[in-house]
């Protein structure tokens, strides 16, 4: 791998940088405070094109390697993780359709959604089936109508705010995984019921759903062929643990500044904060685990870029980066002290979003399993 960034991957970092921190960094305390949707971010990402950064231009999207994407993704994180959930959670619909549905699907759906125009939601989670989606619950039962989906999904990011949702459900539950199947649904689809959204601890300005089904859908919502919706939805989660890790350096790299500057500013004893050294080591450990979880997340992400399975690279570098983004946010709260525990300053925002990215596209403890069975095989 080679670690110096092309200038395209930087020009498309320094263009992410410029809008960040003209829209999303005033918004970002609002949406944390208010708990209002982040629309008008996630506008403003998609009137620039962000919405296609992981669609080829085939298909509307900009084209761009996955190193530009994650140092893409990284930025938004910097400045409203709220904002980048919800907009990499859109990356898990389209990539599913990218992925998994026919050419006439792809060809009609991911133009607009790499414009801006239409915004997804990722639906495979469900109450009792979080770590094991082969343990859904969610029927689609094929009639002379079509499809009649039942069951219900949960924690699904965008939920009632997305235009469309790329649903799994068993279509064939005597076969386990290889009986689910993925299916394209209207926002607006007759049956669907969606709950208020949750009172989350961080990421507040992005809203989760329990989201229930009882829908008749048209043949043609099958998403690609029937029987392929684990496959589909395993490769999606591989590059969205990509994107996770992005996120985590993004949150790890603004806890990281705005202690090395609070500590630079602080006078405690006659002399700056970052002049004890007690504080050095805490600022030096931070920085270590923020340059570890750089590294792991570059290589994951040239990886998906080679062509070949990277689930072991993925795993590695969501694993690796989440749990940096704990330890550095942790520690920017005690760099910052009482100061770092008010709402006044960013700092327990930080700390508060950063819990999540051990939690979704899959638990630390369950990369630990993808990442030992592919070291013992």
């Amino acid at each position: 791998m080679n670690f110096t960034f092309n200038e395209d991957d930087i020009a498309f970092q320094d263009a992410a940088h410029r809008v960040c921190a003209e829209v999303l960094k005033t918004n970002a305390a609002r949406y944390d405070e208010t708990r209002e949707f982040c629309r008008e971010s996630l506008d403003a990402l998609g009137e620039l094109g962000f919405w296609g950064m992981n669609l080829p231009e085939q298909y509307g999207g900009v084209d761009i390697s996955s190193i530009a994407m994650s140092l893409a993704v990284e930025e938004i994180a910097y400045h409203c993780a709220a904002t980048c959930s919800s907009l990499t959670a859109h990356f898990l619909a389209t990539d599913s359709v990218l992925i998994g549905a026919t050419e006439d699907q792809k060809q009609t759906l991911l133009p607009q959604c790499a414009s801006g125009e239409k915004l997804g939601a990722f639906a495979l989670t469900e109450p009792g089936a979080g770590s094991n989606p082969a343990e859904m619950r969610t029927r689609a039962v094929r009639t002379s109508d079509g499809w009649h989906l039942t069951g219900t999904k949960h924690y699904i990011t965008n939920g009632a705010f997305a235009d469309f949702l790329v649903v799994y459900a068993k279509t064939d539950p005597d076969q386990g995984h290889r009986g689910i199947s993925a299916f394209l649904v209207d926002r607006h689809t007759a049956g669907l019921e969606f709950s208020s959204p949750e009172k989350t601890l961080g990421l507040r300005g992005s809203h989760i759903y329990e989201i229930g089904f009882d829908c008749v859908l048209p043949l043609d919502a099958l998403m690609g062929e029937e029987g392929a919706g684990f496959a589909t939805a395993m490769e999606v989660l591989d590059r969205g643990r990509v994107e996770v890790a992005a996120m985590s350096v993004g949150i790890s790299r603004a806890a990281r500044d705005a202690s090395l500057a609070w500590s630079k500013e602080r006078i405690v004893g006659g002399k700056p904060l970052c002049r004890h050294q007690g504080i050095q080591w805490m600022l030096a450990e931070m920085h270590a685990q923020l340059e570890a979880a750089k590294l792991v997340t570059y290589k994951a992400a040239d990886a998906r870029d080679s062509g070949q399975r990277f689930s072991l690279e993925s795993a590695v570098a969501k694993l690796v980066a989440s749990e940096a983004a704990a330890k550095v946010t942790d520690a920017a709260v005690q760099v910052h002290g009482g100061y770092g525990y008010i709402s006044d300053l960013p700092i327990e925002r930080y700390y508060r979003d950063a819990r999540i990215t051990r939690i979704f596209e899959g638990t630390s403890e369950i990369q630990k399993i993808i990442i030992g069975r592919a070291i013992t095989a």
